[in-house]
C-alpha cells in the first residue's frame, strides 16, 4: 500500500490525475474497510469536478460535505444502488468510526427493507434484486472513449443525410 500510495503522489504532482484515480480505486478495492483511502479516493473525484463520487468516497465521514453527499444520494438514489456504489465488505463494526458504522448500518437496512429480507454486503447476489426492481433509478453509466465515437459517427452521418437532403432540394429547384 506505501509503494503505490507513493505512486499516486507522484501521479498526482505530474499531472496525471486518472493514473492516480485508477491506483486509488484498485487500494480501496483491495482495502476497501480503510476510510483514508476513500477519503483520498474523494479528493481526486474533487480535481475532475465530480461532486457525486467525491460524495460516494467520503459518505462515510462525518465532515463530509452535504452537497457532495446530496449528489451521491441522487445518482444512487435506489438503497441497492448506494448498497453497491459504497463497496464495502465485511461487516459494518470493522468500521474506523461509530459514523461509518451508522451509515453503514443505514444503507443496508434500507436495501433490506426494500427486497423484504436479509442482505449481506458480502453477498452482492442478497441485493441484487433491488438492482434489478430499481433497474430505472441506475447510476448513468461514464462515458467510455467507444461511447463518444459511436456517437461522434452517428453525428456525422445524420449531417451528411442532412446536407445530402439539402443538396437534393437545392438541385430539384434549379
Amino acid at each position: 500500500m506505501t509503494e503505490t500510495l507513493a505512486r499516486v503522489d507522484a501521479d498526482l504532482a505530474a499531472g496525471r490525475i486518472p493514473v492516480a484515480r485508477q491506483r486509488l480505486r484498485g487500494l480501496v478495492s483491495s482495502f476497501p474497510q480503510d476510510l483514508a483511502l476513500r477519503r483520498r479516493l474523494a479528493g481526486v473525484y474533487r480535481l475532475y469536478g465530480d461532486a457525486a463520487e467525491a460524495g460516494r468516497w467520503m459518505y462515510l465521514e462525518e465532515d463530509r460535505d452535504a452537497d457532495e453527499t446530496a449528489a451521491f444520494e441522487a445518482r444512487y438514489a435506489a438503497p441497492g444502488w448506494r448498497m453497491k456504489a459504497l463497496a464495502w465488505r465485511g461487516p459494518e463494526s470493522t468500521a474506523g468510526t461509530s459514523f461509518a458504522r451508522k451509515q453503514l448500518v443505514a444503507v443496508r437496512t434500507a436495501c433490506a427493507e426494500d427486497v423484504g429480507h436479509a442482505v449481506d454486503w458480502d453477498d452482492p447476489a442478497s441485493y441484487e434484486e433491488s438492482l434489478e426492481k430499481d433497474r430505472a433509478q441506475a447510476p448513468p453509466e461514464p462515458w467510455t472513449v467507444g461511447g463518444a465515437l459511436a456517437g461522434a459517427g452517428c453525428l456525422l452521418a445524420a449531417l451528411a443525410f442532412v446536407a445530402i437532403w439539402v443538396n437534393g432540394l437545392v438541385d430539384l429547384f434549379d
